[in-house]
């Protein structure tokens, strides 16, 4: 009963179902191990640039107070994060952040004020 052609076709189709599935190395759509590893560079290096960015916009005890709000509310923390970046982008900050102005943009993310 072992047919050698139905053998080929189910060969072939569990081969099917394992691309689609993303579960063959080398499948379409399927980032090769050299691409997955650039991939993570680039982020790793956006996230030091990101870092080197909020370092040189914001005070000391700004940036302390960030990272204690980012230990219990990490999305919160970010967006304030995106929003100081942001300002500084556009050049609307004259001076480094320091708590109070956080303070103001953590409210503001909050949607309380």
């Amino acid at each position: 009963m072992d047919d050698p052609e139905l053998e080929a076709i189910r060969q072939r189709r569990m081969a099917e179902m394992m691309a689609a599935r993303g579960g063959a190395p080398g499948a379409p759509g399927m980032p090769s191990p050299e691409d997955a590893e650039q991939q993570e560079e680039a982020r790793r290096a956006a996230e030091e640039q990101r870092r080197t960015m909020l370092h040189a916009v914001m005070a000391a005890d700004a940036r302390e107070r960030l990272a204690r709000v980012a230990l219990v509310k990490p999305d919160k923390a970010r967006n304030v994060e995106n929003m100081i970046l942001t300002a500084a982008k556009r050049g609307a900050l004259q001076s480094k952040v320091r708590t109070h102005g956080l303070c103001t943009l953590h409210m503001i993310a909050s949607g309380i004020v």
